[in-house]
This record gives C-alpha cells, sequence and structure tokens, in this order.
C-alpha cells in the first residue's frame, strides 16, 4: 500500500511530468537434483504435486527452498538426504495443494489496464472484478443507455466521464453528436475496447485542446487515421492525441488507486512475474508506477521493455542505442528494465479490425499500419545490429507477411543466432507463416482469448468465417516445435494465466461455440506457456519458469491441477496463493 506521503512524492512527480508534458553448483544424488546448501535456513515444502516442469524430474512431492532459492526437489525422504548435516524444517502448508512454476504475465500492460479497469465499463463481454461485475452491453441502445447512466449519476459537473470497452462491431457506431447528446458540458472520452482509439464529444475537445489547428498540424498519417469531425482518433491518429489526455487519464489519485487493483489483481491470479513490452516512454509516469510495483512488499516482480518506436522516432541512428539504455535506469526495488530488449508495432489493433490483411476485408474497410513501412524497416535494422531481442506487435497476416520479410532480410544481411524474435498476439495467420516463423528462428506470444471474444463476430463482421475461426492458431505452432508463450495484453483480455491456458486448451466463444478445434494447444503446452516458455521468451529462463535447483522459489499454489482437471474447468482453479522468492503470499480474500 502508499502511505500519504508517498502520494504527494507522486503529486511531485506528477507536476513534473505536467511541466515537461547466481551462480549455483549443482550434484546430484540418485533421483533428487540440489544445489550447495549454504547458511540460510533450509525449510523443506510437500504438495499433493509439484509440477516442476524440469523435463528430468517433472512431478514430485518436495522442493526444498533456502533464502530465495531452490535448492532440492524430489521426493521427501530424497530431498532430506539431500540436506546433509544441513538444518531443516518441514512445512506442510501445501500438503494438499498443487504447486506449479509461478505464473509470468508475458505480457501486460499496468497503467492501462489499472485505468481502464477503475473506469466505466461497459465492454462486449462481461468483466468480473473484486466486489463489482460489469455486465457486456450487447447492442447500440444499450451501450448509449448505460453511457447515459453513468453520466446521470455524476455528482461533480467538471468530472469526466471516461469509459472504455466500445466496440463498433457489437454496439454500432459511435459518432460526436451522440455524445455531445449526452451530455454537452461534461468531458466525455470513450477508450475503444482495443484501447488504440479515442473517441471525444465536443466538451471533450475543448477541455484537452483538440482543435482543428493541432488536427491541421498532424502528420499526413496520424491524419488518415483520424476523423476529426467526428472525434474520433485510432492508431497513429491515438499516439497524436494521447498526449493531450495524459494529464487526465493519468492523475495521481486515479494512477495511485489502478496501479494498486493491477497488483491485487495480479496476485489474486497466481502472477509472480509480470512484464509489459512498449509502455510509454515517460520517466515521471516510470517513476509513479514504480512507487506502487516497486515496493520491497510487491507481490511478484515486474519488468519493462523499451518501446523502440518512440526512440527511433526522436533520435538519430547513432543515437538510438545510448538512448535506449538510458530507460535501465528507471527501475527501482521491484521493478527493472530488461536489457537488450525492445518494442515495435506493425498493423494495427484487433479489437479494431485495422490489421492489414492479405485479401480485404469482407466490408471494404482497410487496415492500418502503426509505424510506417520505412520507419518500421529502419527501427528494426538499427535494434537488430545492435543484438536486441525485438518483441513485434503484429495482428495480420499481410502484417505478418512484412514482420516476417524484414527478419529474413536482416538474417541474409547480418546473421544473428538466437534473435528470439517475439511475433507478438498473433491473430490473423497461414500455414505457411507458422512454419515460416520456425525456418527464421522466431518465437510467439500470442493472445489465445482472441477467437473466444472475437470469433462468432467477426465470422459475420470483416473476416468471415475461416479467418475467425483458425485466429491465434496455437495448434499449428505447437505441432512445429515453436517455444511459444501466452499473454493477456490485459486489459485486452484478463489477466489470468489460469483463463489465458483455458482459452488456448479449448477455444469455446462466449457464446459457447467450439472454433477450430484443430487449433486448439495441449494441457501441458498451455501450461509452459505462461511458466517456463514465457521466461524463455524474455530471456529469463535462467531464474524462472521452472522449479529446479538454482532456480529463484517461485511458486504459483493452487487447489487442482491442470494438467488433470476437466479442461472446461482450468479457468476454475482456485489460487490459494503464490511463493515469490521464498516469501509466501496466501491471496487475501
Amino acid at each position: 500500500m502508499v502511505d500519504r506521503k508517498d502520494k504527494r512524492a507522486v503529486i511531485v512527480v506528477f507536476w513534473v511530468f505536467c511541466l515537461h508534458v547466481v551462480v549455483f553448483t549443482t550434484v546430484f544424488s540418485q533421483d533428487v537434483v540440489a544445489t550447495k546448501p549454504n547458511d540460510f535456513p533450509v525449510e523443506i515444502y510437500t504438495a499433493k504435486e509439484i509440477l516442476t516442469l524440469d523435463k528430468d524430474n517433472s512431478v514430485v512431492e518436495a522442493v526444498a527452498v533456502q533464502g530465495d532459492r531452490v535448492i532440492a526437489t524430489g521426493s521427501l525422504p530424497e530431498v532430506k538426504a539431500a540436506m546433509g548435516d544441513s538444518t531443516y524444517s518441514v512445512v506442510d502448508t501445501f500438503k494438499d495443494k498443487v504447486i506449479v512454476p509461478g505464473f509470468i504475465a508475458q505480457h501486460d500492460h499496468p497503467l492501462l489496464a489499472g485505468v481502464s479497469m477503475t473506469s466505466e465499463i461497459i465492454a462486449i463481454e462481461d468483466w468480473h472484478l473484486p466486489g463489482k461485475t460489469y455486465p457486456a452491453a450487447k447492442s447500440h441502445s444499450e451501450y448509449i443507455s448505460r453511457l447515459k447512466n453513468a453520466e446521470s449519476k455524476m455528482q461533480d459537473p467538471d468530472e469526466v466521464l471516461l469509459s472504455w470497452g466500445y466496440h463498433q462491431y457489437f454496439h454500432g457506431p459511435l459518432k460526436k453528436a451522440e455524445l455531445d447528446a449526452i451530455s454537452s458540458t461534461r468531458p466525455i472520452i470513450i477508450w475503444h475496447r482495443s484501447a488504440h482509439e479515442f473517441y471525444l464529444n465536443s466538451a471533450a475537445e475543448k477541455r484537452f485542446g483538440v482543435t482543428r489547428e493541432w488536427y491541421e498540424s498532424l502528420s499526413e498519417s496520424a491524419k488518415a487515421q483520424s476523423d476529426f469531425e467526428n472525434g474520433h482518433y485510432w492508431e497513429q491518429g491515438w499516439f497524436a492525441v494521447g498526449p493531450l489526455l495524459l494529464g487526465e487519464l493519468f492523475r495521481p489519485d486515479r494512477v495511485i488507486s489502478a496501479l494498486q487493483f493491477v497488483q491485487d489483481y495480479f496476485h489474486a491470479n497466481g502472477v509472480t512475474t509480470g512484464a509489459e513490452p512498449g509502455g510509454l516512454v515517460s520517466k515521471p509516469l516510470q517513476d509513479l508506477q514504480n512507487t506502487v510495483l516497486g515496493q520491497p512488499d510487491s507481490p511478484f516482480r515486474f519488468y519493462f521493455i523499451a518501446d523502440g518506436k518512440s526512440i527511433t522516432g526522436q533520435y538519430k541512428d547513432d543515437e538510438v542505442v545510448a538512448e535506449t539504455e538510458k530507460l535501465l535506469d528507471w527501475g527501482s526495488g521491484m521493478t527493472a528494465f530488461l536489457p537488450g530488449q525492445v518494442k515495435l508495432f506493425a498493423d494495427g489493433a484487433i479489437y479494431s479490425q485495422a490489421m492489414q490483411l492479405k485479401k480485404p476485408y469482407t466490408d471494404g474497410h482497410s487496415g492500418a499500419w502503426m509505424m510506417d513501412l520505412d520507419f518500421f524497416s529502419r527501427s528494426f535494422r538499427l535494434y537488430w545490429d545492435a543484438g536486441y531481442q525485438i518483441h513485434v506487435h503484429v495482428n495480420g497476416d499481410e502484417g505478418l507477411e512484412m514482420v516476417l520479410d524484414t527478419l529474413q532480410e536482416n538474417m541474409q544481411r547480418n546473421p544473428r543466432t538466437d534473435h528470439r524474435t517475439v511475433i507478438v498476439h498473433f491473430a490473423v495467420s497461414d500455414k505457411k507463416q507458422v512454419e515460416r516463423i520456425k525456418r527464421l528462428g522466431a518465437i510467439v506470444s500470442a493472445n489465445p482469448y482472441y477467437p473466444v471474444a472475437l470469433a462468432d463476430n467477426y465470422r459475420v463482421h470483416g473476416l468471415g468465417p475461416e479467418r475467425a475461426d483458425s485466429m491465434v492458431r496455437l495448434g499449428d505452432v505447437e505441432k512445429a516445435g515453436i517455444s511459444y508463450s501466452l499473454h493477456s495484453d490485459m486489459p485486452m483480455a484478463p489477466g489470468q494465466p489460469l483463463f489465458l491456458i483455458w482459452s488456448a486448451v479449448n477455444r469455446v466463444t462466449n457464446e459457447g461455440n467450439l472454433r477450430a478445434p484443430e487449433q486448439r494447444a495441449s494441457r501441458l503446452g498451455a501450461l509452459k506457456a505462461v511458466t517456463k516458455e514465457a521466461a524463455y521468451s524474455l530471456q529469463l529462463e535462467d531464474e524462472i519458469g521452472s522449479i529446479e535447483p538454482g532456480k529463484l522459489a517461485n511458486f504459483t499454489v493452487l487447489q487442482e491441477n491442470p494438467l488433470t482437471v476437466d479442461p472446461m474447468n482450468i479457468k476454475d482453479i482456485e489460487v490459494w496463493g503464490t511463493v515469490l522468492e521464498g516469501r509466501v503470499q496466501p491471496v487475501e480474500l
């Protein structure tokens, strides 16, 4: 929690922002693996089952922890024997529970997730949050009615109405005039379900300086992705209008409560490590996040990956790497930036249907590039030559083709081994592209919720049945032997690793329909995708992702085994709590 003194510090940071708009020795003893004991006390945890995801010792009944590290795994007699003369205690807190490696939220956005989840949620699906459920809006009339009702309950006439979750294919078109009819005096900001679009009413435009002159000053690409007459801004237009809204979206009081929500929510869902690839490059905003997430009692570590788009857009070629590396000093305590990693953006968001497709959308609209192609090519080349691991946001098959072409070109020009280029989101693709990902040595970070949330609707709107059903083709990826991780990209999906496993394994839509069963992931593969493979995708596999001697003692404690329960019940498994680097952390109900 953040006390008043910390909040005052945050307020100071905010106004500054406004003004500046283990190497371990491993020994083997029969079937038990242990590291050399040291002088710290040893605790041996027993459980009904411990799924280590260590290929040599996959299911055990005991794990020994010394300080923040695992030192042995095996049967209880084996682990006791491995302790030799060392003093130890046997802890049976988890004797009737299942321990798995600590869940990794491989790709999430704390500020976006927190602010969206603490706004007025009117979305395409139910959102079950602690203390409140926001039911889905099923039609245009229901959406507008809910928005009117939210506005009518607001007491302060100057307070901004911020609502997240609108989607045109579920809720129908939204015009500025319709928002003005709800209120001509109260600023209204509608944050699209994709989080890549804003809709503003006239009062919001006036409050935040969104003027005709401002619009005319935009780049041609940003203008092309803006509709000034209707107060609608998407992708590059969204990036343009965003800075004008930052002061409202990230007010200190809003941000503190939002981040505390994220902290509690992720912990309740078993997360021990999180990462945000490509967040806003802002030192004051990073300081705000550090104020909550960086505290020593934070229940998880959180890592950040630099947004290369912002940096290469501001600096000359020979300055880019040095400017990127300056971000390594921005972490604090339980937060840090990962060295040698960067995020780039290809095409637009799937929730906006702004992804670039090989075959046209069925309704004739066009996708969008989040980075102009020459800008993307330059940015990729600069970071590739600097030896960076590159995470690329890409959703459409034409967007993916561009990314793979760029990767192949750079591999031929400047060959690299183990580059682990990450294909992020992986919405629409084809089998040949999966084969090409394998050949080029790339890996996948997929959002398995896309077919669950969108397949039924997108069969009718934009994609058609074949492309909609086969979104996120994890079955093909797994068969090809490509390393893949799962992410929620919260708020794009609930930040619940068990729900992501459920989505990948079942592919059952919110309406109850099974889509593309051949693209279902295996349960073991999906569990690895939120643990071992997620760690690999972040180059953290030597520290986390499995329960092995020498690695950090990061565990998620469950009431049931996700590999043996009914597949449809995986998302409902209760999380008892976590162990973070040896610290036992039950979920407080």
